[in-house]
């Protein structure tokens, strides 16, 4: 899925450059007092954005799942079941200090001893499995097709859009390059890399690239800090790098290091069991991911999970690039022969060679009662006309399994803007929304940091999902996916969704209509578990 960015100042850049629950009853708030609340007008404050996913709708005028009334008032005192939650993902810093006391360990095996002890066919797969091995970067599926060439199915299509990629990197990158040789231009002049906005305003200088680069730094200056400036290109620069690089590049071959022949479902014998990666940094988004459902709450670091009893599995899966359907296929496969409860899937691709493995393990996980949650996808397209991989149906066909959540992201924005500007949506192929934008969680080597996208939205679905487990665990996956879909809050309001920005109805852009609420899936698990 299209990662996503939001460089303020670099915008700013852009522009310059071109241009030179008492008693408990399932009380849901009824929807004309719910749009009728007073709209947020003033900036979320930073400690409520830090947990703005966690607050309640009515209480605080954001659009969060109600996490933290649901513990105050229907969980404090309780004692759940853990669940071991599947990260498909980049990788999870296991090591970290706000998750690393929620990582699943494999009870059958043996640590170190290289010797396949449980005889699932992984060697000391203590703490899930690796199918990347030492693989970072890849390339986007349309640029696989295009490199096995002509008569390859969808090649056609993937050539042209490929092109057309290709042509619209072109500018990105000169734009790249102008902000890096501006920067460089003001570090000559100041002899210093971290310079200040009134170090950039006192430059007295006649040359044109001077002027012109303090200018640009006076702007961008004026909005952050050198330091946020930094992190902001060195993101830029290595998203428009691994564009250039891998991701569409026909020539580069990711795969070589893995060993395996990722067209054939049989060859099983790769990876390896270090779930990070081999670099902690390329585990990002997956700890990230992990942190939302499961970081520590309440130890006053970081962030808190969405659920208090999540045991973290990690398969690794996705790389720098489109994930290969083998790599997901036998992933999900992994997490429910060791026991997920809840797989979480934050990953996607609009092209697939091999969609029907993926199929066959999400019907496998439906068999042996595993949830499996997948975010909607970030380039806003509208999935009952676009097909994104994996989903539980395709072109308008019947779903095919009945135990995939998929999630639409929010932001914390109540009103026509309530959903995140980048999320996909669908009347048929979108089930729920919940929070993806501007939310805080674990990051490797011990940091944090906010990220967004409907990679963001389904692990707190997932934490959700997980929680219900933990108190309600006779509930089948196919009821806990029924409890969120009926339990979250309808919204009467129009939004603006779409490529084209456009107005709709907030009951036209999902499936429920709704979005997700921990309070009242609880309240309606108890219900339901009672039956």
């Amino acid at each position: 899925m299209k990662r996503i960015f939001r460089p303020l100042y670099i915008s700013l850049v852009f522009a310059f450059a071109l241009s030179s629950c008492g008693s408990q009853k399932m009380i849901s708030t009824p929807v004309e007092n719910i749009d009728n609340l007073p709209l947020k007008t003033t900036p979320v404050a930073e400690n409520d954005l830090k947990r703005w996913s966690h607050l309640d709708l009515v209480k605080d005028t954001i659009p969060g799942m109600s996490v933290d009334k649901a513990y105050k008032e229907l969980i404090k005192g309780k004692k759940g079941k853990k669940v071991i939650v599947g990260i498909v993902d980049s990788g999870v810093d296991i090591n970290h200090e706000d998750l690393k006391a929620v990582i699943w360990t494999n009870p059958k095996e043996i640590a170190g001893n290289g010797i396949d002890d449980d005889k699932n066919g992984y060697i000391d797969d203590i703490h899930g499995w690796n199918f990347l091995g030492d693989a970072v970067h890849e390339q986007l599926e349309m640029t696989r097709i295009v490199k096995k060439g002509p008569g390859t199915p969808e090649y056609d299509k993937a050539k042209a859009q490929l092109d057309e990629e290709i042509k619209g990197l072109t500018p990105q990158k000169q734009q790249l390059d102008f902000i890096l040789n501006a920067e460089k231009t003001i570090a000559d002049y100041l002899k210093k890399n971290d310079f200040t906005l009134e170090e950039v305003k006192a430059i007295q200088s006649d040359e044109t690239g001077v002027k012109q680069a303090k200018a640009m730094f006076t702007q961008i200056l004026s909005k952050s800090s050198k330091a946020e400036f930094d992190a902001q290109i060195e993101e830029f620069k290595d998203y428009v790098y691994s564009q250039i690089n891998y991701n569409l590049n026909v020539d580069f071959d990711g795969r070589k290091i893995v060993g395996d022949n990722p067209d054939d479902l049989n060859d099983t014998k790769y990876g390896n069991n270090n779930v990070v990666g081999p670099d902690p940094k390329e585990a990002k988004h997956g700890t990230h991911v992990a942190g939302i459902v499961a970081q520590v709450r309440g130890n006053n670091l970081g962030g808190d999970g969405v659920t208090n009893n999540a045991q973290i599995m990690t398969i690794r899966a996705v790389p720098n690039g489109d994930e290969y359907d083998k790599d997901i296929a036998l992933g999900i496969r992994y997490a429910v022969d060791n026991g997920a409860k809840v797989i979480n899937g934050s990953f996607g691709k609009y092209y697939s060679q091999h969609k029907e493995w993926v199929m066959d393990a999400i019907k496998y996980a439906e068999s042996k009662d595993v949830l499996v949650v997948i975010a909607a996808g970030n380039e806003s397209y509208d999935l009952d006309v676009t097909n994104k991989y994996p989903n539980d149906t395709y072109d308008g066909s019947p779903e095919y399994a009945k135990n995939v959540l998929i999630i639409g992201a929010l932001s914390p924005s109540y009103g026509s803007k309530v959903v995140a500007d980048f999320s996909n949506y669908g009347k048929n192929n979108v089930d729920i929304y919940a929070p993806g934008d501007e939310i805080y969680a674990t990051t490797p080597l011990n940091t944090y940091e906010f990220l967004q996208g409907t990679s963001m939205a389904s692990p707190n679905v997932a934490g959700v999902a997980a929680l219900i487990r933990s108190y309600y665990p006779k509930l089948t996956a196919v009821q806990v996916k029924q409890i969120i879909m009926e339990s979250g809050t309808p919204l009467k309001n129009q939004v603006v969704i779409g490529e084209d920005k456009h107005k709709a109805d907030f009951a036209d852009a999902s499936k429920s209509g709704r979005i997700v609420n921990a309070y009242n899936a609880l309240l309606l698990a108890a219900k339901m578990a009672k039956k």
